[in-house]
């Protein structure tokens, strides 16, 4: 992957959540990389080999939809992290199973298999309602009162 690669693949995605107000979740999911570095070596170079050889190539070259290269990259994180399955949560806090492309109004989480591992935040909508904020902060935070805000 070259710096070139990397500036055009960036730029198509600035310019993607610009016109869609969409929020970027790459500081969220380079935490999620530096817990996977630590927890898996393995799935992490697979995630960065990913990463480096489909996912800025193909949003740098190939034109395609970076939000929803960006987001398929995150699904494909949260499941090397812990496998599960992807569901999408509306704005009434009503989840489905998540199925690509996905409404750009749906918060999209992971839910691991081990219902010990708590959820991992893979998509936010632009303006998540109460619905889909109190149901990140129990399910992804661990947070059980009300009142209780976050910001992301």
């Amino acid at each position: 992957m070259t710096t070139d690669l990397q500036r055009a693949a960036d730029a198509r995605f600035a310019a993607a959540l610009a016109d869609t107000g969409g929020r970027d979740p790459r500081d969220y999911y380079r935490d999620r990389l530096a817990e996977l570095k630590q927890s898996s070596p393995a799935g992490y170079a697979e995630i960065v080999a990913y990463y480096e050889d489909m996912l800025i190539p193909s949003i740098a070259e190939q034109g395609v939809d970076p939000i929803a290269a960006w987001l398929a990259f995150g699904l494909r994180l949260a499941e090397a992290a812990a496998p599960g399955r992807a569901v999408a949560v509306d704005r009434k806090g009503r989840s489905s199973p998540y199925s690509p492309p996905g409404e750009p109004v749906d918060m999209i989480l992971h839910l691991p298999e081990d219902r010990r591992t708590r959820a991992l935040l893979v998509g936010l909508p632009p303006e998540p309602s109460r619905a889909q904020m109190a149901t990140y902060e129990w399910l992804v935070l661990g947070r059980r009162g009300p009142g209780r805000s976050s910001s992301m």
